[in-house]
C-alpha cells in the first residue's frame, strides 16, 4: 500500500529485526520516522543503514528505554502512528529469564500505550505474537480462540493484549495487535543464542554444518516473510477500522514442516549438498503444528502476503 499523505511514525525497537525493515519501508516513502531502541538486542550497524537511506531530516534516532516513563512521554509528542515492536522475543529466553521479558515485554509496553493514550496518538500498533494461541490444539489459529500460554513469553504478549483492550474500551485509543507467525528475512541475527530457526540454519549451511531440529522434524510452522509484516503494519495504520479494539494474525496461512524447511534452505543456501541433521528432544513452551488463518485480515483490509516462504527465502537470497 501507497502512503499517499505525510505522517509522523515513532518505530519502537527500530535497530532490531522487524523494527529496521518498517523504519526502512517508510523512509522509502518519504515519511518522517522517529526510531527509538536500547540496544539490548538490537545492532548499531541497522541504524547506521537507515540514516545512510535518509538523505534529510525525514529520520532521527534517540536512544532510549521504554522502561523509563519519562522517557517514553517525551518521544510519544507530535506522532501520528506508533509502530511498537521493542520487546525481548523468544520462548526459550523467557523461561530461563522471566525477569527480564515481563519488565521489558510488560512495563514497557504499559509505559508506551499509556503515553500514547496521554499524547493523543491516531494509532497504537503493536506486535503481539502467534505463542498467545497457547495449547489450543485447532488449526488453523483462529484470532477469537486462544487457548493456555505455555510460556513467560507468551504471557507477556496476551497481557500486552488485554491492556490494549483496556485503553481501547476505557480511553478511546485505537489499537491494533498484530499476531506475527514466525517471521524470518533482512536483518535477522543468526548469532543470538535465542535466534529463531531460519537465519540460525542459513548460517550452519552456509558453512556446510549440522543443523540441530527440536523433536522429529515434522513440527510444522506458518512462516512470514518481513516484507508482508510490514506490508500489514502500514495497512492497519492507514485503513479507517471499525472497532477502536484490533486483532489479526499476519501469517501466510499455509504450514511447512521443519524436515522440508531444512531441504528448502539447504537447497538455496548450500548448493544442495548433503544436509545434516541432528534430531534432539522437544523444548519447553513449543508447539506441535501452528498455522494461521488470515481470513480476518484479508476480508477487512484486503491483505494478502505478497511472499510465500519460498519466495521470501529467494529474495533473502539474493539481498
Amino acid at each position: 500500500m501507497q502512503i499517499k499523505k505525510k505522517y509522523t511514525w515513532l518505530v519502537t525497537g527500530a535497530a532490531g529485526f522487524i523494527g529496521s525493515n518498517l523504519v526502512e519501508r517508510l523512509l522509502k516513502e518519504n515519511q518522517k520516522v522517529i526510531g527509538i531502541d536500547n540496544f539490548i538486542t538490537g545492532k548499531k550497524k541497522n541504524i547506521y543503514n537507515l540514516k545512510r537511506l535518509s538523505n534529510s531530516s525525514n529520520f532521527k534516532f534517540i536512544r532510549g528505554d521504554i522502561k523509563s516513563r519519562d522517557f517514553v512521554n517525551n518521544v510519544t509528542k507530535k506522532i501520528d502512528f506508533v509502530l511498537h515492536n521493542a520487546a525481548l522475543g523468544s520462548v526459550n529466553r523467557s523461561i530461563k529469564h522471566p525477569e527480564q521479558s515481563f519488565d521489558n515485554n510488560v512495563l514497557g509496553f504499559f509505559n508506551i500505550l499509556n503515553a500514547a493514550k496521554d499524547n493523543k496518538v491516531k494509532k497504537f500498533i503493536y506486535a503481539s505474537s502467534s505463542s498467545v494461541y497457547g495449547d489450543s490444539a485447532s488449526l488453523p489459529k483462529k484470532e477469537l480462540f486462544i487457548g493456555k500460554a505455555l510460556s513467560p513469553y507468551a504471557t507477556t504478549k496476551y497481557i500486552n493484549e488485554e491492556l490494549a483492550y483496556i485503553y481501547s474500551k476505557t480511553y478511546k485509543l485505537e489499537t491494533v495487535g498484530l499476531r506475527y507467525f514466525n517471521v524470518f528475512g533482512k536483518n535477522q541475527d543468526p548469532k543470538s543464542i535465542y535466534a529463531a530457526v531460519i537465519p540460525k540454519w542459513i548460517d550452519l549451511l552456509k558453512k556446510n554444518k549440522t543443523l540441530k531440529i527440536f523433536g522429529d522434524g515434522k513440527n510444522s510452522r506458518d512462516f512470514c516473510y518481513v516484507a508482508n509484516v510490514v506490508e500489514a503494519c502500514i495497512l492497519v495504520s492507514l485503513k479507517k477500522l471499525k472497532n477502536k479494539f484490533n486483532i489479526y494474525n499476519v501469517a501466510c496461512g499455509e504450514r511447512i514442516s521443519l524436515i522440508k524447511l531444512s531441504r528448502i534452505l539447504n537447497k538455496l543456501f548450500n548448493q544442495n549438498k548433503k544436509l545434516k541433521i541432528r534430531f534432539s528432544n522437544p523444548r519447553k513452551g513449543d508447539i506441535k503444528h501452528s498455522i494461521a488463518s488470515i481470513k480476518k485480515i484479508s476480508d477487512e483490509l484486503g491483505f494478502s502476503p505478497k511472499f510465500n516462504v519460498v519466495d521470501g527465502l529467494r529474495e533473502l537470497k539474493d539481498l
